[in-house]
């Protein structure tokens, strides 16, 4: 869009409207201006037991970083639970404004990471097993505080974080199956605390240090009362799993909460269900590119000013310059004598004719559609309440009716405003069970799958037996047989796992840089398994070997043998007594092949050819060049 002109002859009596069509008052549209903050909650009894402490702070230790690394806006602290004194916090004014319970200590307060704090928490590492007990300790009377006053302590923390939040997560790390005795009152009021958990949308995650994990006596009820579930749902995720998750990089945010947007799919006639749709994969977060100057690497500011100039016609100078806002730019089309201007305004009034939606137009069988469309990449629906009470019911029934007919619905959907309409296919999507892998980036739940539809002119059909070559001769069978190659090592693509080589190469430099932390750099990591690839084309490989015959193995050269032919002379590779023969010599010179004489050669040529007697001391390139003249 051209915002401005520089030959525009702008009136100044008249002033440029100044308007925004966007909608200011859209609820559904979600907001990102925010931060994500997250509480790390370490149990001080795991301290009996120093090795899973160690374990403990090992994983906040690497989020930290991970942190820092990719998104060092976001929030972290550090709380330590259950102990039985509360030393000072890192920047202990930070927390002058809250209440700090006896028995809970703040170790760093909600804070945007910086090189100063990973080093602060890697010195206490350090000194973590001889000073804990000592500078912290550990609570009386088993070890069982208030668990209620320690959320309200990270309630606080998040309240005056002093930044918008886009989102709160709460991790506690135990190896405690229940922080107080059924029968207590203690027992009672923690589960009360988990509706304010709720009420204020903080996600609750209880990371267990011990692989055997009871859930049932205290952590299930509290976690379904946080995610305002049904407790007959609830399913025990794997403690391993869950570590290593954490370990690998900062916990995110519930990917419930981070729809893409809001829109309703249109049953019928008054039939709508409201939803939201979400990324299929969990995006991986990378660090932002940085553009620097050469001369003094200073960061490159980029700044968009939009300049109105009046131009003189006899003169051809600027009379009066006039900014504007990005929004308050037009277009001009000249008609003959006549300029018409379009605003911005009237351009998004026109793109703006239709609301984000889906549309519902036939039902097909799965089966026609093929396993991956390799051309926009999927998206997943769920239903919303928000927006049409009772979508849940209806989505649901029509979720079940698709998968017990193995039918996907084909709708219309436009995403969001100002975009193309688009075909897609509803493909009905089971969710994960407890025997599933929970770290896999896919979504969890049941729902749909959106996959986009390619127009007639997205598909090309290619013929790979000719495909980008003249000389391909490869019969009809080989290319199907190593078509049955390709499918069987595809992969399924996980971003989670897959890692970029470069940027795997730059953490590790950073971290020996700025904090001494040599790290191993295996190289790219999460690929597949080499011995069961194997496994997988054994039974094809007889079938390749049939049609294309055995590879043929080139042979390798002869070591030199003994000690002795390492200083040995070079054999001459042109053969003495052809070289006898001018015509011969006058064939390697013609092409180029005389470097293949030794200078000795070289000399005895020019005495016999040409009756030339040269120095000892010339060069072997001098010698050719002077064989090359006197033949010429």
């Amino acid at each position: 869009m051209a915002s401005c002109s520089s030959n525009l002859n702008w009136n100044p009596n008249i002033d440029v409207l100044i308007s925004d069509s966007e909608d200011d008052d859209d609820e559904t549209k979600p907001n990102y201006k925010g931060r994500e903050a997250l509480i790390f909650v370490v149990d001080a009894n795991l301290y009996a037991e120093y090795e899973r402490f160690a374990e403990a702070l090992d994983i906040v230790r690497k989020a930290l970083i991970s942190g820092l690394l990719v998104n060092s806006n976001d929030l972290i602290g550090i709380v330590f639970a259950n102990t039985e004194m509360n030393p000072d916090p890192y920047e202990a004014s930070s927390v002058d404004n809250i209440v700090l319970p006896q028995n809970c200590a703040v170790f760093l307060p909600l804070r945007a990471l910086s090189k100063s704090i990973v080093e602060h928490y890697l010195r206490f590492m350090e000194t973590a097993e001889q000073e804990f007990g000592t500078n912290y300790g550990i609570i009386g009377n088993g070890g069982h505080a208030d668990f209620a006053i320690m959320l309200r302590l990270c309630i606080n923390l998040f309240e005056n974080a002093g930044y918008n939040l886009v989102s709160s997560t709460l991790v506690y790390l135990t190896d405690r199956a229940t922080p107080h005795p059924p029968n207590s009152n203690l027992y009672q009021r923690a589960l009360q605390k988990a509706k304010d958990l709720e009420g204020k949308e903080i996600e609750f995650q209880v990371i267990p240090m011990v692989d055997e994990f009871d859930y049932e006596p205290f952590y299930k009820e509290f976690i379904t009362l946080v995610e305002d579930g049904n407790i007959a749902d609830f399913e025990p995720k794997n403690p391993e799993e869950l570590r290593t998750l954490l370990s690998d990089r900062k916990l995110r945010q519930n990917v419930l909460r981070r729809s893409l947007g809001h829109f309703k799919l249109s049953l019928g006639p008054d039939l709508a269900i409201s939803a939201l749709y979400y990324k299929y994969f969990k995006a991986r977060f990378m660090p932002r590119k940085v553009r620097l100057l050469r001369k003094d690497n200073s960061i490159v500011q980029q700044k968009r000013v939009i300049m109105v100039r009046k131009q003189s016609q006899e003169t051809m100078e600027i009379a009066e310059e006039y900014v504007v806002k990005q929004s308050g730019g037009w277009y001009e089309i000249n008609l003959g004598d006549m300029s018409i201007r379009i605003t911005p305004e009237q351009i998004n009034r026109v793109r703006n004719l239709h609301a984000p939606g889906m549309m519902l137009l036939g039902f097909k069988p799965i089966s026609e559609l093929p396993e991956n469309w390799y051309y926009k990449p999927q998206n997943f629906m769920y239903p919303d309440e928000k927006g049409v009470r009772g979508s849940k019911c209806l989505f649901r029934a029509l979720w079940e009716r698709c998968l017990e007919r193995d039918k996907t619905a084909i709708c219309l959907f436009m995403r969001k405003r100002k975009s193309i309409p688009r075909y897609v296919a509803l493909i009905p999507v089971e969710g994960t069970t407890a025997e599933d892998d929970t770290s896999k980036p896919l979504l969890s739940g049941d729902g749909f799958k959106i996959v986009y539809l390619p127009f007639a002119k997205h598909i090309r059909n290619i013929d790979f037996a000719n495909w980008n070559s003249m000389q391909n001769d490869s019969p009809e069978e080989g290319v199907k047989v190593f078509e049955k190659v390709v499918s069987k090592l595809r992969t399924t693509f996980q971003s989670n796992f897959l890692v970029d080589p470069t940027v795997e190469a730059l953490q590790s430099n950073i971290l020996a840089l700025a904090l001494n932390i040599k790290t191993d750099n295996a190289g790219l990591s999460g690929m597949p398994d080499a011995k069961r690839q194997d496994e997988r084309i054994a039974k094809i490989l007889p079938r390749i070997n049939e049609i294309f015959g055995d590879d043929v193995e080139v042979a390798k050269k002869r070591p030199a043998t003994g000690a002795s032919n390492a200083n040995a002379s070079k054999i001459p590779k042109a053969d003495a007594d052809s070289l006898q023969q001018l015509s011969y010599v006058q064939q390697l010179a013609s092409n180029d092949t005389l470097g293949s004489c030794t200078a000795a050669q070289l000399r005895d040529i020019l005495k016999t050819h040409f009756e030339v007697q040269v120095p000892a001391k010339m060069i072997k390139q001098d010698l050719i060049a002077r064989v090359k003249e006197l033949i010429d």
